[in-house]
């Protein structure tokens, strides 16, 4: 979804929209966190902004391991990353 409003992120098809929602999970579980702290101290003194270039990376990342899947820039990616983030808050809202 976040694909067809964001221009400049590319996904193939729904099965390449499946893979990446799968890789973006593993990514965020297990790497995110060691991002986050290793980038702490940078984190610390942007006041939070630079946890945004953590989830571009992470985003980066899962572009360079699927194929089909292409972020054209930075701002697309952080874009992408935005438009997860709110969907996910949303659905979470509505969950629990």
């Amino acid at each position: 979804m976040a694909a067809h409003i964001i221009p400049g992120v590319f996904v193939k098809d729904i099965t390449t929209a499946i893979v990446v929602a799968i890789v973006l999970g593993i990514l965020n579980t297990f790497l995110k966190p060691v991002l986050q702290i290793l980038a702490l101290p940078i984190t610390i003194l942007t006041l939070g902004l630079f946890y945004f270039v953590v989830n571009v990376l992470i985003i980066y990342l899962a572009s360079y391991l699927v194929s089909g899947f292409a972020v054209d820039d930075f701002i697309a990616a952080l874009f992408f990353g935005l438009v997860v983030s709110v969907v996910s808050a949303v659905l979470g809202m509505f969950l629990d």
